[in-house]
């Protein structure tokens, strides 16, 4: 319990740096980002290491402050229907879909790179078909 607990004081401290932050991140549909994702509760997917950093596609941009953002993962699940798995540069991956969720784009660390675009294409198809 204590250790959740710091964890949880940890992420506040760099999520109120978050939030007071001045900057302005151009980004696109598509792309892969290295993102402040936090210390969340239960399933949710989380942030890993000190920054609680996480990968993800942004899957819809909605202005240059606001995102709709899937978390990526190294961890394949075999025949998940939840999980999209991908190749990029000879590694596997997997885009967890129902962790599909608003960012604010203060979130966003550094641009990785683009997602393939045969592969965004058919996430969008199944994001619909989980909706």
């Amino acid at each position: 319990m204590e250790e959740i607990l710091t964890r949880f004081v940890a992420w506040i401290k760099i999520k109120a740096k978050i939030h007071l932050s001045e900057k302005l991140v151009y980004f696109r549909e598509g792309e892969i980002w290295w993102v402040n994702l936090g210390a969340n509760v239960g399933h949710e997917e989380e942030g890993k290491n000190d920054n609680f950093e996480r990968p993800v596609l942004v899957f819809k941009k909605f202005n240059e402050h606001l995102l709709w953002a899937i978390p990526l993962t190294t961890k394949i699940k075999e025949e998940n229907r939840y999980y999209y798995q991908y190749k990029l540069g000879g590694k596997e991956y997997a885009a967890i879909l129902p962790q599909l969720r608003m960012l604010s784009s203060k979130r966003l660390i550094r641009r990785i790179g683009m997602f393939p675009l045969e592969d965004y294409e058919k996430i969008r198809e199944e994001i619909r078909k989980l909706i």
